[in-house]
């Protein structure tokens, strides 16, 4: 059931889109949801510096959009939950969508 305005969920969930709302940080938690990586394998991988990933991570485990699993001295991400998982694929899915025709401005 979705929430109502004055449901008190409203403010972290807007919280949550604010946070997936930047690029970069978009692109990391795609990079996890694909599959367990680290740091070095995420910059890598997006082009980023490994500083500016960490740096994006905190924030975005800190709001428990990815997970942290240690092995040793190496760090893995990955998306907190399969609710992130089917969010963004439903999402992904919506923007591929062609708009309708009633819908395109004329």
């Amino acid at each position: 059931m979705l929430p109502y305005p004055e449901d008190e969920r409203v403010a972290p969930l807007a919280d949550l889109f604010r946070l997936l709302g930047d690029p970069t940080r978009l692109r990391i938690v795609l990079a996890c949801v694909q599959s367990r990586r680290a740091v070095g394998a995420i910059a890598d991988a997006l082009g980023l510096s490994s500083s500016l990933v960490s740096h994006h991570l905190r924030l975005l485990r800190a709001a428990r959009i990815v997970r942290a699993e240690r092995e040793g001295k190496q760090v893995f991400y990955a998306a907190a939950d399969a609710h992130i998982s089917a969010m963004l694929a439903g999402m992904l899915e919506h923007v591929a969508e062609p708009v309708p025709k009633w819908q395109e401005l004329t």
